[in-house]
């Protein structure tokens, strides 16, 4: 029997009206007893999971082309180079594998085993990110689910890495990854089907697809084509035809199944489209042809890897904040990296991301570092942090061998809320901290402690219309960045004794995404640079830290599968230098603050990346 075409033709136009019709099946392979079937990408060959017959490779008209004997359930598939990466569930090891198929030589390779889990996996689906990342998703019973870093590129990882659980509906089993927009899209049997963020930094919140509330419909399998997602609807043997468009997804269309009792499993590839009868246990396949918008996907940002990171900190939720880098005066190896705990205090670590000292003086929010400050007949380097405990300025001395810091004093602000802070010294060695608070104040103190005790003389006050935090000051040029969350990113004269007159450095918007956060400046012999913490879209943006303050782009912090260290995201502090400390840090260091700490998930902690590699991400001079 010929197969029928049907063309749905869409016309976005009619967004809600859905256009329903029958689609013509014929019975395919019908020796075939499959539990999952799937097309190879880009191909009209099939693969089948059975529980008795093992993986297959079967061509268009059901012959078997290669095979991996055992029982199997579920299945998903990614290009990979001249192979195939297959990835299914091994019943009789109850465990989720991974294993390539090469159509060369018509073989399956050695299966590469995700640990077996602790609940039952009702089904998986593949996921490769822009990096070329690979991962799985398992999804299992009482909404327990999983991430799997299993690959990059056309590259297994000897042992699978589990980057985050992921919390799903309680009655989920099928799932599906729109690679070009990273939506991980999963069923809820009665209730309907949900687009999650698939990227393994992304924030755990899922969106509606479709939902009902009708015991007469059931959300089944789904199957992505170009522009949306079909859905299976086994109660009423229906597709559903999903386009995602703005913020909502929208059904176009909906096509019967003629002759299907009990339809479960479904695969599209192109125009064709294969679909398992449960009550007979036989394949069929018809032609589709959905003609939809295209969705236009988020242009990708180049990515950096951390080479380090730091013990996770001693507290859970927000707490990890803003990081500053102390320079060892005569051994840059040995330079330490601060980090405020807003839950505990100051934590000072090593290059390695160990975990030195631990200060607990308080709920500290941000910390800036100088150099050659008088404690009275000492001189020491100085670390200031804004304690919103006590709405003051924490002093800490930092003995210029050892790097050991200690208490060195308090200086009181009247700031309802203290926030953010950054220091400021001029050629002539003053030392000035400029604090803000949530109102959108700032203050500016002249530092001293002539016979041992910290003072603060407050010098100059201004301010802005709404909440800032992120500060730095460019020594140099007498200038002050600060970030206005919700706004944009201003310059100031630094100078105590100079008009704090506005200039706008960028506004929130294409590149600049709200909340501004960190704010950091890299500065070596050949170029200055700004680096500012997007953290609305998890990126870091450069700027020239010189009028007309140019934007040489934006980058992410991904992860590292080799050294396991996941990326970065939801970053509030930062800090940079153009140093040589040593080691990978021969072109400067970058510290940022991770808000989702993944592979393990553990408490947030801060990442140490390579200079070297954003000066290669952005192509900078």
């Amino acid at each position: 029997m010929k197969i029928s075409q049907l063309y749905v033709l869409i016309a976005l136009a009619t967004c809600g009206q859905a256009l329903a019709a029958d689609l013509p099946l014929t019975p395919w392979a019908p020796k075939l007893n499959a539990e999952a079937v799937a097309f190879l990408p880009g191909s009209t060959d099939r693969l089948a999971a059975g529980l008795r017959d093992g993986l297959q490779w079967l061509d268009s008209t059901g012959a078997e082309r290669a095979r991996l004997p055992g029982s199997f359930s579920s299945l998903d598939s990614r290009a990979a180079g001249a192979q195939v990466l297959v990835a299914s569930l091994d019943n009789n090891r109850q465990q989720a594998l991974l294993v390539s198929l090469d159509p060369s030589t018509n073989t399956f390779g050695t299966p590469l085993y995700l640990p077996a889990r602790d609940y039952p996996v009702n089904g998986l689906c593949l996921y490769r990110d822009g990096a070329a990342n690979l991962f799985v998703f398992l999804v299992g019973e009482e909404g327990k689910g999983e991430q799997w870093l299993v690959g990059n590129a056309a590259t297994l990882l000897s042992e699978p890495q589990r980057v985050r659980g992921v919390p799903l509906p309680p009655s989920a089993q099928f799932c599906q990854v729109d690679d070009a927009t990273n939506q991980l899209l999963v069923n809820e049997q009665n209730v309907g089907w949900w687009a999650y963020p698939a990227h393994p930094e992304a924030e755990a919140k899922r969106t509606p697809v479709a939902l009902f509330d009708n015991p007469k419909r059931e959300a089944g399998a789904m199957a992505l084509v170009p522009g949306g997602v079909v859905a299976l609807d086994p109660k009423t043997a229906r597709l559903h035809l999903f386009q995602h468009t703005g913020e909502r997804w929208v059904e176009h269309a909906s096509l019967t199944l003629p002759g299907l009792k009990e339809p479960e499993q479904l695969a599209i590839n192109g125009q064709h489209v294969l679909v398992r009868d449960d009550d007979t246990g036989r394949l069929y396949q018809g032609t589709l042809n959905w003609q939809a918008k295209p969705v236009t996907a988020e242009a990708l940002l180049p990515e950096v890897a951390a080479v380090r990171q730091t013990d996770p900190v001693g507290r859970q939720g927000d707490a990890a904040d803003d990081p500053a880098i102390w320079i060892h005066p005569e051994q840059p190896h040995k330079s330490r990296v601060l980090g405020t705990n807003k839950k505990q205090g100051l934590l000072a670590y090593d290059l390695d991301g160990k975990l030195l000292q631990e200060l607990a003086v308080g709920r500290l929010n941000n910390v800036d570092v100088r150099p050659n400050f008088k404690l009275g007949q000492q001189t020491v380097d100085l670390a200031v942090a804004s304690n919103r405990d006590r709405n003051s300025l924490s002093l800490f001395s930092i003995d210029r061998q050892s790097g050991e810091l200690r208490e060195a004093g308090e200086v009181p602000t009247p700031l309802k809320e203290i926030y953010g802070i950054c220091l400021f010294q001029p050629d002539s060695g003053e030392l000035y901290a400029i604090a803000n608070g949530k109102d959108g104040t700032f203050l500016q103190y002249r530092l001293s402690a002539p016979d041992g005790h910290a003072r603060g003389e407050l010098v100059r006050r201004f301010k802005v219309d709404s909440q800032p935090e992120g500060c730095v000051a460019d020594d140099q040029r007498q200038r002050l960045f600060l970030g206005e969350e919700d706004v944009g990113v201003w310059a100031v004269d630094a100078r105590a004794d100079q008009p704090a007159t506005l200039t706008s450095v960028i506004k929130v918007g294409p590149q600049l995404h709200a909340d501004v956060e960190g704010l950091a400046l890299y500065q070596s012999t050949a170029h200055d640079y700004l680096v500012i913490s997007s953290q609305g879209n998890d990126s870091y943006l450069v700027l020239d830290a010189e009028p007309p303050f140019a934007s040489h782009g934006a980058f992410r912090v991904g992860l590292n599968a080799a050294a396991a260290i996941d990326g970065a995201s939801q970053t509030d502090g930062l800090e940079v230098t153009a140093l040589n400390l040593g080691g990978p840090w021969g072109k400067g260091l970058l510290v940022v603050q991770d808000g989702r700490k993944r592979m393990p998930e553990q408490t947030q902690n801060f990442k140490f990346v390579p200079w070297a590699e954003v000066t290669r991400a952005l192509k900078l001079p």
